[in-house]
C-alpha cells in the first residue's frame, strides 16, 4: 500500500478500513488536474530557490512522463495507492529518486486536491456550457423554421390562446441561456487559486501563490488559508446550476413526451431516440426523453448528498470532504451526456404543422380575441366575456371551432358580430396582432430570433479560455 503518511503510525492499517479511506477508485479522474499542479508548483518552488533549476526540471519531466505513460497506456493506476497524489508521487519518486520527494515541500494534500478539484470543476463548466450551446443553436433553427407554425398554448394543461412553435420554443431558449449565465457567473468566483494554502495555516517556506495562480491560469490567490482548504461552494454552486439545466430539460422532455403521444399527434420522435416494447409490436416509445426527465432527480440527489456532506463541518478540512467527488462526477457526467442527447433528439424531431394548427382551432383558442372583438365593437369587456363563454358552449354541443359557425349562428349571441369577425378571430390574425416584445407576432418573433443570434455570438467561454493556460 503506497501511502503519504506513516511514520507516525507503528502498526498496519486495517484492510477493510484502507479500502474505505482509499478514494483511488474516483479521483484517479483527477490525474491531469494533479500533475498540472504539481509542475506549476514545481516552477514555482524553483522561481522562489528552494528548488534547484535542474531539480525542478527534473521533477516536471518525471511528471510529464507519468501523464504520457498512462495515457498512452503502459503505467495502469492500481488500487495499491490511496488517491491520485500518492499515485503521482510514488511513481515520481520511483522515476526520480531524492529529487521527487522534494515536490512536495510547501504543500499538503488538503490544498493540493482544493486546487484539482478547481482545476476539474472549471474545465467541466466550460464543456457542459458548450454542450449547452450546441442545445441553443438547435433550438433556435428550430425557432427560424417555424416562425409561422401555428399552436396552441397552454396553461394548465389546458388550451389558452395561439401562439407559434417558434415562440413555445423561444422560452427554452431563454431557460438554457440563463443557464450559460449562471455558468459564466460561477465561474468567476471559481477563478482563484488555494495552492500554497498547506494543510489550514499556510507554510513557513517562501511562496510566491501569485505566481503558482498566474501559471494555472487563476485571477490570483485564495485569501484564507483556512476557507481555501474546506471551500466547497464553488462545487455546490455547480451541480446547482446543473441541476436548474436538468430541470429545464425535464420541462422540455415532458412536453415532447405529452406531444408525441397519439391523444396530442404533434410531434414524431426520430427511430435514433426511440424504443421498442418487448411485446407490444405498434410501441414507439419516447425513452431518450423519459429517462433525461428521470435523470433528473439523480442530479437533485448529488447536490443535496454535497449539501449535507458540508452542512456541519467545522473549520478547516475533514475527511468527510471526500465525498465531494462522486457525486460531482455523476451529476457532471450525467448532465453531460443528457444535453448532448437532448439535443440529437430535438435537432431530429418531426413537427406536424397541420395537427398542431388545428389543435389551436379546436381548442377555442380564440376566444379571447373573440370577446376583444366585441370590446371592439362598443361591448363591455365583462358582457363581451360572458357572450363568448355561452358561444364555445354551443361549439362543444356542435363540436366544432368558434370560425366554423356561420354569421347568422354567432348573431344569436350578439348582434355586434359581422362579417370581419372571421379574420379578427383567424388563428393567423390572433397571432400577427401580438407585436409587444416577446410576443408571437412574426414581427416581435424576427426580433427575438435576431436577439438570440446576438446572443450566441457573445461566447464567454472563448474569452475565459484565453486567460487560462497550462503550466
Amino acid at each position: 500500500m503506497a501511502q503519504l503518511w506513516g511514520g507516525r503510525f507503528e502498526g498496519e492499517t486495517d484492510e477493510l478500513a484502507w479500502a474505505f479511506n482509499a478514494s483511488i477508485g474516483f479521483d484517479q479522474r483527477l490525474l491531469k488536474e494533479d500533475i498540472e499542479g504539481s509542475i506549476a508548483h514545481a516552477k514555482m518552488l524553483e522561481k522562489q530557490g528552494i528548488l534547484t533549476n535542474s531539480e525542478a526540471s527534473e521533477i516536471v519531466r518525471g511528471l510529464s512522463s507519468i501523464y504520457a505513460d498512462v495515457y498512452g497506456g503502459s503505467l495502469a493506476i492500481t488500487d495499491r495507492y490511496e488517491d491520485v497524489h500518492s499515485f503521482v508521487e510514488a511513481n515520481l519518486i520511483e522515476r526520480c529518486g531524492d529529487v521527487g520527494k522534494k515536490l512536495h515541500t510547501g504543500r499538503s494534500r488538503n490544498d493540493q486536491v482544493a486546487l484539482d478539484m478547481r482545476l476539474y470543476t472549471r474545465a467541466r463548466v466550460i464543456d457542459i456550457d458548450k454542450c449547452l450551446r450546441a442545445l441553443r443553436e438547435t433550438i433556435l433553427n428550430l425557432m427560424k423554421e417555424h416562425i409561422d407554425t401555428v399552436m396552441p398554448g397552454f396553461t394548465h394543461l389546458q388550451k389558452a390562446q395561439p401562439v407559434t412553435l417558434a415562440h413555445h420554443l423561444g422560452a427554452y431558449f431563454e431557460m438554457f441561456t440563463r443557464d450559460s449565465s449562471r455558468l459564466k457567473d460561477l465561474c468567476a468566483r471559481l477563478n482563484v487559486c488555494p495552492l500554497g494554502a498547506g494543510a489550514l495555516a499556510g507554510t513557513t517556506y517562501p511562496l510566491d501563490r501569485a505566481f503558482t495562480a498566474t501559471l494555472l491560469g487563476f485571477d490570483g490567490p485564495t485569501r484564507n488559508s483556512m476557507d481555501s482548504v474546506s471551500d466547497r461552494d464553488y462545487l455546490i454552486e455547480f451541480l446547482s446550476a446543473l441541476s436548474m439545466i436538468m430541470m429545464h430539460l425535464s420541462r422540455f422532455s415532458e412536453e415532447i413526451i405529452l406531444w408525441n403521444s397519439n391523444e396530442y399527434g404533434f410531434v414524431e420522435i426520430s427511430d435514433a431516440y426511440s424504443t421498442g416494447s418487448s411485446i407490444m409490436p405498434q410501441k414507439k416509445n419516447p425513452d431518450i426523453a423519459e429517462l433525461v426527465r428521470g435523470k433528473t432527480g439523480r442530479v437533485y440527489g448529488d447536490l443535496m448528498q454535497l449539501l449535507t456532506t458540508m452542512k456541519g463541518l467545522p473549520l478547516a478540512y475533514n475527511k468527510d470532504m471526500q465525498e465531494d467527488k462522486e457525486g460531482a462526477f455523476d451529476a457532471i457526467d450525467t448532465a453531460d451526456a443528457c444535453i448532448t442527447l437532448f439535443t440529437g433528439m430535438v435537432r431530429t424531431l418531426r413537427f406536424k404543422k397541420d395537427v398542431l394548427e388545428k389543435s389551436a382551432a379546436l381548442g377555442f383558442t380564440n376566444a379571447t380575441d373573440a370577446a376583444d372583438y366585441l370590446v371592439g365593437k362598443g361591448v363591455p369587456f365583462r358582457d363581451a366575456h360572458g357572450i363568448i363563454g355561452r358561444l364555445v358552449l354551443r361549439c362543444v354541443e356542435k363540436n366544432c371551432a368558434i370560425d366554423d359557425l356561420t354569421l347568422t349562428e354567432l348573431r344569436e349571441f350578439s348582434d355586434s358580430f359581422d362579417e370581419d369577425v372571421f379574420d379578427a378571430i383567424s388563428m393567423q390574425t390572433c397571432v400577427e396582432k401580438r407585436l409587444t416584445t416577446g410576443a408571437p407576432g412574426r414581427k416581435a418573433m424576427e426580433e427575438e430570433i435576431r436577439v438570440s443570434e446576438e446572443i450566441l455570438k457573445e461566447d464567454w467561454t472563448t474569452a475565459y479560455n484565453d486567460t487560462i493556460s497550462d503550466p
